[in-house]
């Protein structure tokens, strides 16, 4: 049957031992991937036998990831550079405590599986969450929102495009105590907040032909709070939603969102799998990059024509 389908090859093994590193397997695997096998390569971790090695079966996500990317081969972003950043951050108030907030992750692990769907080289930059790291895709773990900057900065002259889907702690304390704060019949009133570092912001000044995207949740007047981030951060498109509408809220699967410009056009998507969201994000990414490059040939072509 395999020897003469048409459709795209995907295979999943799972085996016992060290078979996975056996020589014999090493190049039957290799043979596979040059006559263009789509290979999800096993997890590591306890195996029927008892012993711990590479061979568990591949996680459900990462193998419906790999047929999601064979049903729909586009490969418009072969050759670009992407850094994503997700879920929260944490800021601590004591060696057990501490300050965040509600994001899963979701919507910027969608995007980052999209991207590599498309062919994009990824970089993921995640703050704390349940979400496994989808595989094949470069991934930076990171805690407070400092660790994120540090981060983000560091690689962001490697990215042509930036999606900032992080929900970033706005506030962090200012001096965390040493030891487990004790619980006591009075209120805790003295607990003294500190603004964190504004990445998008910083990103915003700092970039030279980066695409840069941005994130809002609201929870009222979401296009009129979007605008004016759009405009105080300085990046070309914001990705706005109501984080208290039903389907669109922390740790949903669905989102529903506006797409805003730097012309001021709103585009509403309707309420789709995040997944689906982040490929038409992506669309317009790619139509903002094309704009602006055909804006900057125009602008040389006519410094070069005034010379």
């Amino acid at each position: 049957m395999l020897l003469t389908t048409q459709c795209p090859v995907i295979i999943a093994p799972a085996m016992d031992g060290d078979m996975w590193h056996h020589p014999t397997v090493v190049e039957h695997v290799a043979a596979l991937r040059t006559r263009g096998a789509i290979i999800v390569e096993p997890e590591a971790g306890p195996l029927a036998s008892g012993r711990s090695g590479q061979g568990r079966l591949a996680d459900e996500s990462q193998i419906l990831s790999a047929l999601h990317a064979a049903l729909h081969p586009r490969r418009d972003w072969s050759g670009r550079r992407l850094l994503i950043t997700a879920g929260p951050t944490q800021e601590a108030i004591d060696p057990v405590r501490f300050i965040s907030n509600r994001s899963s992750g979701k919507m910027g692990y969608a995007l980052a599986e999209a991207a590599q769907a498309r062919g994009a080289d990824v970089l993921l930059v995640s703050g704390p969450t349940a979400l496994k790291p989808p595989a094949g895709i470069e991934f930076c773990p990171v805690t407070t929102a400092e660790e994120m900057r540090n981060a983000v900065m560091s690689r962001f002259t490697w990215s042509d495009t930036v999606i900032m889907a992080a929900a970033v702690a706005d506030f962090r304390p200012t001096q965390p105590a040493a030891q487990k704060l004790k619980k006591r019949q009075q209120p805790l009133t003295n607990l003294a907040l500190t603004p964190t570092d504004d990445i998008l912001k910083e990103l915003g000044e700092r970039r030279t032909t980066q695409v840069l995207v941005g994130f809002a949740a609201e929870t009222q007047d979401l296009l009129a709070h979007a605008r004016e981030k759009l405009q105080a951060k300085g990046v070309d498109l914001l990705v706005a939603n109501d984080v208290t509408a039903v389907g669109s809220g922390f740790g949903a699967d669905t989102n529903h969102v506006f797409i805003l410009d730097r012309d001021g056009n709103a585009e509403e998507l309707p309420l789709l799998p995040k997944r689906d969201v982040a490929n038409r994000i992506l669309d317009r990414v790619l139509v903002t990059q094309t704009s602006c490059r055909s804006a900057k040939k125009t602008s040389h072509e006519r410094s070069s024509q005034k010379e």
